[in-house]
Order: structure tokens, then sequence, then C-alpha cells
């Protein structure tokens, strides 16, 4: 190797090692940093060809990026900040809403938190991505090999509008004691809530009169005026393992009028109110029980008991999030309903290595990381969310305190290779000077 070669040699050593230094100066800056992923540099030797500095020997620092190796997981008192256990990435988007592919990069770092419109945003400036649920309550059919269909995660704008009631099920008890008696006792009465269209809570009056034949009672319903809607005889059996369940309807009638209406199917034991609310008429589907089933009200020795379960709502603003293991984002609305809002998808390559790092502790596809997938959280393949918590940084100070020496030694020692070569060229001068 001539002088002029070890040179050169040595000049790239020291290139190279400092840029390790400057890795390892880095790594150690956010060791504190969540979701950050360590860099180090893979010394490469390198031969040149071509030209004076042919068959020279350097060296050179590629920088390289632990992605693989997760950091240890922080609680926090937020419940939108969001850590994975385990395998993937969560997707992330420099625009809220943007469709653009360029706009989505993928990153571990979940300290998201509202901004001024609602969209969750972490501390590096990037949206959090999820598929909304519709109303129905499902996401429908997504493509999850792509970005496409992925929506920015928003829980500030968010209203439950007004459920209309279309179901009321009674449960409960009558006392059987108190029928067959020549002067039956006062009737029970009971009432339930139900929503109209526009979510206005009102109430219909359920009046239990036990009669003089044993087993046999006369129900009466009233809307929230109070107006006759109609009534039925429910007689139960007394007898076989039916006892206690609805026997037969009887006498039904319909006091309600028009368009309010009433009417009750003996075979299943249903009964339909018809009310007069708004322009289109609000009926409701009120099961008291099938004839020969506990599925409804029942008849037997005790105290009356009877309750309601009815769907529709009154118009819900969001008040809290939750976010379940499995990705799903759920609303908690003022009028005590839950309802789920995002599929928080983990996203994974084939080739984590091959993704492209940009700042803020996230990354771009490439042509080297292979398909992408936005998979549901905690399924075989992927890892679960954590709401609450945060990933930390996966540096270890001790191994980059360790690093540095090995990287400040091979920097001395190119530095050393330098002043000797430059020892030799003084030397190699003054014996030409000599001659």
């Amino acid at each position: 190797m001539s002088i002029s070669s070890a040179l050169q040699t040595g000049v790239s050593g020291l290139r190279a090692n400092s840029k390790a230094v400057g890795s390892i100066s880095e790594n150690i800056a956010n060791s504190n940093t969540v979701g950050y992923r360590r860099g180090f540099a893979q010394m490469v030797t390198t031969t040149a060809s071509g030209g004076s500095a042919e068959g020279v020997l350097s060296v050179e620092a590629v920088k390289q990026v632990d992605i693989a190796t997760a950091g240890g997981l922080i609680s926090t008192n937020s419940p939108t900040d969001l850590a994975i256990g385990g395998n993937g990435f969560f997707a992330v988007s420099l625009n809220p809403n943007d469709k653009v592919q360029t706009n989505y990069m993928l990153t571990r770092a979940g300290s998201f938190l509202p901004d001024e419109q609602g969209n969750l945003k972490n501390a590096a400036g990037y949206f959090l991505s999820g598929y909304p649920y519709g109303l129905d309550g499902s996401i429908g059919s997504v493509d999850r090999s792509s970005f496409k269909q992925m929506e920015t995660v928003n829980v500030g704008n968010v209203n439950l509008s007004a459920g209309v009631t279309a179901a009321i099920k009674s449960f409960g008890n009558l006392p059987s004691q108190d029928t067959g008696l020549a002067t039956p006792g006062a009737p029970f009465v009971t009432s339930s809530e139900l929503f109209t269209a526009l979510g206005e809570s009102q109430r219909i009056s359920f009046s239990w009169a036990p009669t003089t034949a044993a087993n046999t009672w006369d129900l009466s319903i009233s809307d929230q005026k109070g107006n006759a809607l109609g009534g039925v005889t429910m007689e139960f059996s007394n007898s076989g393992p039916a006892a206690g369940s609805p026997l037969n309807y009887s006498n039904a009638i319909s006091s309600a009028t028009a368009p309010a209406a009433f009417s009750v199917d003996g075979n299943t034991g249903v009964a339909t109110i018809t009310l007069d609310n708004g322009v289109v008429p609000q009926e409701i589907n009120i099961t008291l029980g099938k004839p020969g089933a506990f599925d409804g009200i029942s008849q037997f020795a005790g105290d009356f008991s009877l309750s309601f379960d009815r769907d529709g709502s009154s118009v819900g603003q969001l008040i809290r999030s939750e976010i379940s293991e499995d990705g799903t984002l759920f609303g908690i609305f003022d009028n005590g309903m839950r309802r789920a809002l995002y599929d928080i998808p983990v996203a994974t390559v084939a080739n984590p290595n091959g993704l492209v790092e940009v700042k803020g502790n996230a990354y771009r596809l490439s042509g080297e990381t292979g398909s992408f997938s936005a998979l549901q959280a905690n399924s075989s393949t992927v890892g679960s969310i954590n709401a609450g918590s945060l990933e930390a940084s996966n540096v270890d100070i001790a191994q980059e305190m360790t690093d540095l020496i090995k990287a400040q030694r091979a920097f001395s020692t190119n530095a050393k290779v330098i002043t000797t070569v430059d020892d030799m060229m003084d030397e190699t001068i003054s014996l030409a000077g000599l001659e």
C-alpha cells in the first residue's frame, strides 16, 4: 500500500467513526423519547476502482435502525396514550384525512392527544388513522392492504343522534295469590321510558289488575298523557312444566284514536302500540311473554316485580373515550350510551428493515418493505393496543457507552494511522532533499 493510499484509508476511517459517534450521541439524546428506535453505524469496507484511487481500501458507515427491538411500556394517566404490546405499528398521517398514499407513515410513538378539532395527534405532529364504524355498528368490508379507506381518528366532533324506541321487553313476576279473590286488590302500575324520533323522553304506563278468576290479569296500557291505548286479558298456566308462564291472551281491545293503535299477537305474546308522535306515527313492539315460555312476564306466588328493557336513546354528546386491546375505540356519551367509533389497526410490513426513517420517529414505506397490512389489534400476527401506556425508546445507555468507547478507540487508531503516514511523508521528503 502506498503512502497516499494509507492516508486515504485513515481519512475514511475517521469519517466513518465520526458518523458512528454521531449515531451514538443521537441515541443517548433520545433515550427518553417515546417510541424512539436506536440507530447504529454499520461499518462497510470498500475498494475503489478506476482513476488514481484504484485499489484503495476505505471504510464507510452505513446507518441502520433497530426497528425490531421493542422498548418497555410506561403507564400514564391519559386514556389516549397508546402503546403496542408486540409486533406492528400505528398508521399515522401528516395531514388529516388526506388520501394521498405518501401522506401516511408508520410509528410506535403513541403519545396522542386531541387537537383543537378533536383529531388525535401525537407529539411529533402525526395524526392517528383508523377505520370508522357506521351507525349500524360495523366497519363493513375494508381494504386492509392499503391506507385508502382510513380516516383520521376524531374524538371531538362526535354526537350521537336520537334513537327512536321500537321495542320494549318486559320482565318480572305477577303475584298469583292476588288473583281469584272475591274482591281483587288494586292494580299494580308501572311505566317504561321511550324515546321519540326527536330524542324526546316519554313514558307509557302499564296497569296490571288482578281479576276474580284465578291466574288471570287485565292489562291496560296508556300513553304519556294518560290516554288509554288498549288492553288485554292474560291467563297464566297453573300446572305442569309451563306453570307460571303465559297460557293465553284474550279480549284484546284497542282504545286508541287513530293514528294511534293497539293490538296483541296471542301466538307470540307481543303487543304492538302505535303512538301519534309526529308526521310518522311511532310503532313499538312490547314483549309480554310467549305462551308456554319464560321469556317475559311470569306469575308465581310472591311479590310483584317488573322491569323493562328498551332500545332508543336521546341525543348524546361524547364525554370520553375508551380503547380496548383489539383497537376498538368506544365513545361514552352523556345519555349513557356506549358506541364503537373507530377500529385502530396495527400495521405490519413483510420487511420492517426496508422502512425509510423520517422525522418524528416515523417510517415511510418503500419498495423494499414488501407487503403492507393493517390488521385488527390483538390478533395472532400483531400485538395488542394498551391504552394509558407509552412505549419507551429501545436505547440501552450501557450499550451506547460501550459502543462510544469502541468508536473513540477506532477514531484514535485511524488518527494514529494518519499521524504515522504524515511522519513517513516528512521522512520521505527529508530523504529526497538529502539526495
